[in-house]
């Protein structure tokens, strides 16, 4: 649970963007990794509250995306309440969730603001979907799942089948197969960050 003032973790505070049908894996790994890097996550949605998360995978005879439920996460701010200066870094996690969030005008303009800052920023998945809306993406190089390479592209962005992308400040993953991989270059680039500014 967070503290009632939220700048009370001014210099270790990073933001996980979810919504209904976030992937589960995709969401909680790097939510335990910062905690145990000594970050506090902070789970931002549209609205304060739970929600519902899933998880998918291409199971063998299929060739599309199969999904059940997961399990459920509680966001702990709207998208509208959140300063974005009070966080050193920002995770856009896979799912369904992008798709329909990606045109919540709160999180558009707090996403500009890490990529204008130059702040450690994540993506996995169906996550690029969100920094491409916001026109963040224009000759960036970044993973994403197959399906998404459209969407990428379409936005002026580089799309590369690695497991791990390193773009300056943005790291990306396909899959959350692909979570060992790019997770942990992103909390050296978010540690690098809280030296800076402690």
């Amino acid at each position: 649970m967070l503290p009632e003032n939220l700048n009370s973790y001014p210099t270790g505070q990073v933001l996980l963007i979810v919504g209904d049908a976030s992937e589960t894996v995709d969401t909680l790994y790097p939510y335990y990794r910062l905690i145990e890097a000594g970050f506090q996550p902070v789970v931002a949605a549209p609205e304060k509250g739970r929600y519902q998360m899933v998880m998918h995978e291409v199971k063998p005879g299929w060739t599309i995306t199969k999904e059940w439920e997961g399990y459920t996460i509680e966001a702990d701010i709207a998208f509208a309440d959140v300063d974005p200066e009070q966080y050193l870094g920002i995770f856009f996690s896979g799912g369904r969730a992008p798709e329909y969030i990606r045109e919540d005008q709160h999180l558009l303009t707090l996403t500009r603001h890490f990529f204008q800052q130059n702040k450690p920023i994540a993506s996995v998945c169906h996550g690029v979907e969100i920094p491409a809306r916001a026109g963040c993406v224009q000759g960036r190089r970044m993973a994403t799942v197959a399906k998404c390479q459209f969407d990428l592209e379409v936005c002026g962005g580089i799309f590369v089948n690695e497991p791990c992308v390193i773009d300056g400040n943005l790291i990306s993953g396909r899959t959350y197969h692909d979570h060992g991989h790019y997770i942990g270059p992103w909390i050296k680039l978010l540690e690098a960050a809280r030296g800076e500014k402690g």
